[in-house]
């Protein structure tokens, strides 16, 4: 099982890179097809990045749920999955923006990206705690 426990970690910390990482790319993405008048190369690596990442997000889903299988689904697992869940459904509307963005469409301010940003890092330090504390 400690395999499992390695990927999980390994696919948790890729994919948690990316969740900080493309909502703050999505800002210089929008300032550099401003400057251009079209996508540039920072737009083909954001999208490269969400894709790749997308993949680890699946991994780590996948073994996380594994290892809460193997453990007998505590509670503190349900809450921790709750929270992975809600931390998903921010990745696809950041893959929403995503694939706008590729379209050349940027509504959003930098402002509301920024602050979109920010909220997954609440969401990542509730999963620590949970992890760490196992509360329930």
């Amino acid at each position: 099982m400690n395999w499992v426990k390695i990927i999980h970690l390994l696919c948790v910390m890729g994919w948690m890179t990316s969740i900080f990482a493309v909502p703050r790319a999505l800002i210089y993405w929008k300032r550099e097809h401003a400057r251009l008048g079209e996508n540039g190369p920072l737009g083909d690596l954001t999208y490269r990045l969400y894709r790749f990442s997308a993949g680890l997000g699946v991994i780590a889903v996948a073994t996380g749920l594994w290892l809460a299988w193997d453990w007998g689904f505590p509670v503190w697992t349900h809450v921790k999955i709750a929270l992975v869940a809600l931390l998903a459904g921010h990745y696809v509307w950041t893959g929403r923006l995503v694939a706008r963005a590729k379209h050349g469409t940027f509504r959003e301010s930098d402002m509301f990206l920024r602050i979109f940003n920010e909220v997954s890092v609440f969401g990542v330090i509730a999963i620590l705690w949970v992890v760490v504390v196992k509360p329930f």
